[in-house]
């Protein structure tokens, strides 16, 4: 079955082929800059072992015109691996806000699309986005079926007690006011692979998702029982941009002071905080070496990201009463050795020792990083989420 996978950004536009259910891509690419003057195409053809890049720099007006192009990459003799259109047997959508009505994928239809029109109100750059992409992709490709993967579908299992808000009822019953969650494609992800890895289907699992966002999320055989990200994707964690957890306190003595409104608080705490608020970077790696030039400012920002996750970590294993396995992943979490050496440091008294040697090595793939057959087990889990959502989408299909 040939599966494209589409992961529509507010201006970007990721899409991956596959033919399942082989696990390897034959075709990945992304339009970045989307509504700008120069925006960047970059299409790559993956062929055995060699990879082949087509690269552009042309103005993109819209998410239509970026779908046009992927099209006519895919299917163009020296650059596609279609004949046409009709050669697509699924597309999988990610959707970023599936609120308390989607659990896991499902076939579009016109009463998910108007949910995910509905839930627009939670995830406004994104939701709109989603839905524009998958009326164009109905559209180009009409004997596709169509498939949404939402991001909050895995946390969907989280007992009451841990997305209810201590705030009067009324605001969940009537504005969906809870924690949802986000990442939930990633930690699913991650944790399915650690679960196999393992062979153990009922493992207590902490995997921390460390990219630009960040997340960790408790799982318990397979299920989602807590996580950090809330409402938005701004709690919890610090993070690129963002600040994580704050007291809301802050905001209201901020809009009392009547020097910043509404939109410039959220501005400030999703978009100018985290790493690039003290530093003025949101790399990691551009933050390591300003640490390591003796920048004040950098080392405190990552001790107080560090300290973060080792809080969370705690608490989570309170939440699932202990814990067999703690997994890092994405960017930062599968690449930066001395962050994960940094969160697992004094953490005996939780059985995690870690193998300062496997940590460091420069190895691929799930790989162990604690020490061998002592206390909690430490791993490394890539993350893929195009794949995930690749594979969701096949299974669905083949139910039809």
């Amino acid at each position: 079955m040939n599966v494209l996978v589409i992961n529509a950004g507010s201006s970007s536009l990721k899409y991956q082929f596959f033919n399942m259910p082989s696990e390897k891509p034959l075709s990945t690419g992304l339009v970045e800059k989307i509504g700008e003057k120069s925006s960047l195409i970059r299409h790559k053809l993956l062929n055995l072992d060699e990879e082949i890049i087509f690269e552009q720099h042309e103005p993109v007006s819209d998410h239509s015109e970026a779908l046009g192009k992927v099209i006519t990459l895919l299917s163009n003799p020296d650059s596609g691996v279609i004949g046409d259109v009709n050669a697509i047997d699924a597309i999988g959508h990610r959707v970023v806000h599936g609120g308390k009505y989607f659990s896991e994928p499902v076939l579009l239809t016109q009463y998910v699309k108007e949910k995910i029109s509905e839930l627009s109100a939670l995830a406004p750059l994104h939701n709109p986005v989603s839905l524009k992409c998958i009326e164009l992709a109905e559209t180009a490709f009409p004997k596709a079926h169509q498939v949404a993967v939402f991001d909050t579908a895995f946390h969907q299992t989280m007992p009451q007690h841990a997305f209810m808000y201590a705030i009067p009822p009324a605001f969940y019953e009537q504005q969906q006011i809870r924690a949802y969650g986000f990442h939930g494609t990633s930690h699913d992800h991650v944790s399915r692979k650690t679960m196999q890895w393992l062979g153990n289907p009922d493992a207590k699992i902490i995997s921390i998702h460390l990219g630009n966002g960040c997340s960790i999320t408790a799982v318990n055989s397979g299920r989602s029982v807590d996580t950090t990200m809330g409402f938005g994707p701004l709690s919890g964690l610090v993070m690129g941009t963002r600040s994580g957890d704050i007291d809301p306190s802050v905001i209201f003595h901020l809009l009392e002071k009547g020097e910043y409104n509404a939109d410039q608080i959220s501005n400030i705490f999703n978009k100018q905080s985290g790493l690039l608020g003290f530093t003025g970077s949101n790399d990691m790696r551009e933050v390591r070496r300003m640490v390591e030039a003796g920048n004040p400012a950098a080392s405190l920002i990552l001790d107080i990201y560090v300290y973060r996750i080792k809080k969370y970590i705690g608490a989570y294993i309170a939440a699932l009463k202990g814990v067999d396995v703690i997994v890092f992943t994405a960017g930062v979490g599968e690449n930066d050795h001395h962050i994960r050496k940094s969160v697992c440091s004094d953490m005996e008294c939780f059985q995690i020792y870690l193998d300062n040697k496997k940590n460091e090595a420069a190895n691929t793939g799930i790989r162990e990083i604690s020490l061998s057959n002592q206390g909690v087990k430490v791993l490394v889990v890539p993350t893929n989420e195009e794949l995930e959502i690749a594979q969701q989408t096949y299974q669905l299909c083949n139910k039809q």
